[in-house]
C-alpha cells in the first residue's frame, strides 16, 4: 500500500490546472497558461491572468499552454508551472517537499509518463505517482470501482476524451482519443473561416462554445453576435452565430467521441456490458456539458448517460480520493511512481 501522507493532487489539464490538498479540498482551479518573456525565458505569470493575454501580448512576451492532447508539449515551461502551483499551495521548506499524485491520460507512452513524474520532481515533490484519468474521473464520480461489476466513464478533457471500462479496481477496456474541448474550439474557428471567412481567435471560439454551443440539431436556437477580421478586406467585421451553426461546426469532433464509445463498447465482454446497459455511462470533464451531448450520446448508444455532479472536478477530486484514503485503495492505481 501507499503511504501517501501530506499532500497535494494535481488534474495536469490541457486546458487547466485543479490542485487538491489533502483535508483542504480543492484549492487552485486554473488556466494551463503561462506568460513568458521571450528575451530572458522569466515567467511573468501563470493561470487566469496568463490567460487573459492569449492574443493579446506584445512582441516580447509569449503567453504559452505548455500542454498540447493532455500531454506536455514543453517540458521546461510545464515544471515553471507545477513548481508555481505546488508552492501557492505547500509553501515549506524544502525538507518537507509534498508527495503528488498526478493524473494522465489512459493512452499515454512511457516517455510522456516520464516527462510528468520528472517535472513534478524537479518542480519540488518527494514523491509522485501517477493515475489514469478516466480511474480518477470514476473515482471522483463516486463510482465503487472494486466491485465486481462493470462501470463506464467518458471524460471528455481539454485536450483528450478518456473512455474506459472499469472492474475489479482495473481498467478493462479503454480508448483515448485526441479530441477534446481544443478540439471543439478549433472546429468552431475552421467553420467561421470556411462560411464566413472569417477569423477569430481561441478565446472568441471558447466564448462561443460556452455559450450556444450545441452538440444536438435541435438546439435552442441561440444566436451571438461575433468579431473578427475579414478574410477578404483585412478590416473588422461582425456576424452572427446560431446555435445550429454551432452544431455544424462541432459535428465533426462530436462524431469522433461517439466512435470511440461505440468501439470501447464493441471490446466490452458480455458480462460487464449487460451491467453498462443497466447502469449506465458516467460522463465527467468540462466538454461533457455541451449544450444536448448527454441527449445525443443516449440516442446514439441506446444506454443511459449520467452526467457526474461535479463534472470539471472529477479528476482532481478522484486523485484526492487516492490521498485520503490511500490505506483503503489498492496501488495498483498507481500507473507509475518515482521518489527522491
Amino acid at each position: 500500500m501507499l503511504n501517501l501522507s501530506t499532500d497535494i493532487g494535481i488534474d495536469l489539464g490541457t486546458t487547466s490546472t485543479l490542485v487538491y490538498v489533502r483535508g483542504r479540498g480543492i484549492l487552485i482551479r486554473e488556466p494551463s497558461v503561462v506568460a513568458q518573456d521571450k528575451e530572458t525565458g522569466k515567467i511573468l505569470t501563470v493561470g487566469e491572468e496568463a490567460r487573459k493575454m492569449i492574443g493579446r501580448t506584445p512582441g516580447n512576451i509569449i503567453a504559452v499552454r505548455p500542454l498540447k492532447d493532455g500531454v506536455i508539449a514543453d517540458y521546461d515551461i510545464t515544471e515553471d508551472m507545477l513548481r508555481y502551483f505546488i508552492e501557492k499551495v505547500s509553501p515549506k521548506p524544502r525538507f518537507f517537499r509534498p508527495q503528488v499524485v498526478v493524473s494522465i491520460p489512459s493512452g499515454v507512452t512511457s516517455v510522456e509518463k516520464r516527462a510528468v513524474l520528472e517535472a513534478s520532481m524537479q518542480a519540488g515533490a518527494k514523491h509522485t505517482y501517477l493515475i489514469e484519468e478516466t480511474m480518477a474521473a470514476a473515482l471522483g464520480a463516486g463510482i465503487n470501482v472494486f466491485e465486481p461489476s462493470g462501470n463506464m466513464i467518458v471524460d471528455v478533457g481539454g485536450g483528450t476524451t478518456g473512455i474506459a471500462i472499469i472492474s475489479l479496481g482495473g481498467i478493462v477496456v479503454s480508448e483515448s482519443l485526441r479530441v477534446g474541448g481544443d478540439k471543439f474550439d478549433e472546429a468552431i474557428i475552421k467553420y467561421i473561416k470556411k462560411m464566413y471567412n472569417l477569423m477569430i481567435g481561441e478565446r472568441t471560439a471558447e466564448e462561443l462554445k460556452l455559450e450556444i454551443g450545441s452538440a444536438y440539431p435541435e438546439g435552442e436556437g441561440k444566436a451571438m453576435e461575433v468579431r473578427g477580421r475579414d478574410l477578404v478586406t483585412g478590416l473588422p467585421r461582425t456576424i452572427t452565430f446560431t446555435s445550429a451553426d454551432s452544431f455544424q461546426a462541432l459535428s465533426e469532433p462530436i462524431t469522433a467521441i461517439i466512435d470511440g464509445i461505440k468501439s470501447v463498447l464493441e471490446r466490452t465482454p458480455p458480462e460487464l456490458a449487460s451491467d453498462i446497459v443497466e447502469k449506465g455511462i458516467v460522463l465527467t470533464g468540462g466538454g461533457s456539458l455541451l449544450d444536448g451531448f448527454t441527449k445525443l450520446l443516449s440516442e446514439e448508444t441506446g444506454i443511459p448517460i449520467h452526467l457526474a455532479e461535479d463534472p470539471l472536478s472529477c479528476v482532481v477530486l478522484g486523485a484526492g480520493k487516492v490521498l485520503e484514503s490511500a490505506d483503503g485503495l489498492k496501488s495498483s492505481l498507481i500507473v507509475g511512481s518515482r521518489s527522491l
